[in-house]
């Protein structure tokens, strides 16, 4: 019997304005509209091989080199939906084989920490919905696809597209309007970077699906967000993408995370994703600025501790010369900056800005911080030539 297989990296993306709460459950139908960046594949992505073939006995699926369970109404949703789209061209083409009445293998292995804050579930649908789109050869754009992706995980939509995206909520009941659009391609704003600090690679205390159930139940700031606060900023961040205004997109950004952290804090119980070094973090980022009196940084945070730190390349020497020289200990500088490179960040901050500091810097920060991950802004889903199935056998390599 012939296996049939195909391969997709998927990135993963961080939200600058936040998907949090649900007005369906069941089709991952959010209650506001979100903007992400989609950040390079070279240090964060989801490689995922899929195959099938009339000789498979079941869906089967491999995680990291685990077997995982393939039951959950979410991934089975997103494969049924698959599953018709490809007997839509095979009803309409006797040639073609039934992929669509035959199993799927799906090995999929990511290159950074699952549930750690650092949206591994939108890397992994993504890649999924992707890879098997390609193998039964789909017909449907990004968007289309989208809407698939979403059903497995809200934020996954997103992560179909390179550069900064939009996540449309959409008005429909039956959720065809809710999808991801892109809002600037890469090439057209490549300057920007990204610096995450990975204070944890915990799994998180309360689940995000868990947590916005709790927050849209509980909270009387979350109305006041999802009403007033975000369709505001949506239209304005959009705006400041589009013009590559970065000081207004940092703005944007960080109060967005500020607000969203603010309905966790308001939920009851309330919930805690952020924690004393995430605090910390957000100290240093707003002293940086008011140091250079120009906002040079933004951060934000998911539900997770980890900061993400957006920046433009032309402002990477201000900034890492305040990072390497707190955090020059924590792994991960090397090999994306060499020697000299470094010896560069630490001479300007010993030359230029030590003398001028009048803020408090904690020199014991990097203590509290296992990496940093240096990375920007990046494509979309890409296809791959390397693959994690034997297509002989049709089980992982």
């Amino acid at each position: 019997m012939s296996v049939y297989v195909s391969s997709t990296t998927a990135p993963v993306n961080i939200a600058t304005l936040k998907y949090w709460g649900k007005r369906d459950a069941n089709l991952n139908l959010p209650t506001n509209s979100s903007i992400s960046v989609t950040l390079a594949q070279d240090d964060l992505r989801t490689l995922t091989s899929a195959a099938t073939s009339q000789s498979f006995e079941k869906d089967t699926l491999w995680l990291n080199g685990n077997e995982e369970s393939l039951s959950n109404k979410r991934t089975q949703d997103c494969l049924q939906d698959l599953r018709n789209l490809r007997h839509q061209l095979e009803s309409q083409d006797d040639s073609l084989p039934k992929m669509s009445q035959w199993k799927l293998h799906i090995v999929s292995e990511n290159n950074f920490p699952t549930a750690a804050g650092l949206a591994s579930s939108a890397a992994g649908f993504a890649a999924l919905v992707v890879a098997i789109a390609k193998l039964y050869k789909l017909p449907q754009d990004m968007s289309e696809l989208s809407r698939i992706a979403r059903k497995g995980s809200g934020s996954a939509c997103r992560s179909l597209f390179g550069g900064f995206v939009a996540w449309e909520m959409g008005e429909s009941k039956d959720g065809s309007d809710s999808m991801a659009v892109q809002v600037l391609p890469l090439d057209q704003w490549s300057q920007m970077k990204a610096a995450i600090l990975v204070v944890s690679d915990l799994k998180k205390d309360t689940p995000s699906t868990q947590g916005m159930q709790l927050t849209v139940a509980t909270s009387d700031l979350f109305q006041e967000r999802i009403n007033n606060v975000v369709p505001k900023r949506f239209v304005e961040m959009k705006e400041a993408i589009v013009k590559r205004d970065f000081t207004k997109f940092a703005e944007l950004t960080m109060k967005d995370s500020n607000s969203f952290h603010a309905t966790c804090l308001d939920s009851y119980p309330p919930i805690f994703y952020i924690n004393d070094t995430s605090k910390k973090i957000i100290r240093l980022v707003h002293s940086i600025n008011a140091f250079f009196n120009e906002t040079i940084v933004a951060y934000t945070f998911d539900a997770g501790p980890n900061a993400v730190l957006y920046y433009l390349e032309e402002n990477e020497d201000k900034l890492f010369a305040f990072l390497y020289k707190l955090l020059n200990q924590v792994e991960g500088w090397e090999p994306k900056y060499n020697k000299k490179q470094l010896d560069g960040f630490k001479s300007i901050f010993e030359n230029e800005y030590k003398e001028r500091i009048e803020f408090f810097m904690d020199h014991e920060l990097y203590l509290s911080i296992t990496r940093i991950i240096l990375t920007r802004a990046g494509p979309g889903p890409q296809d791959s030539k390397e693959c994690l199935i034997d297509e002989k056998t049709g089980l992982p390599k």
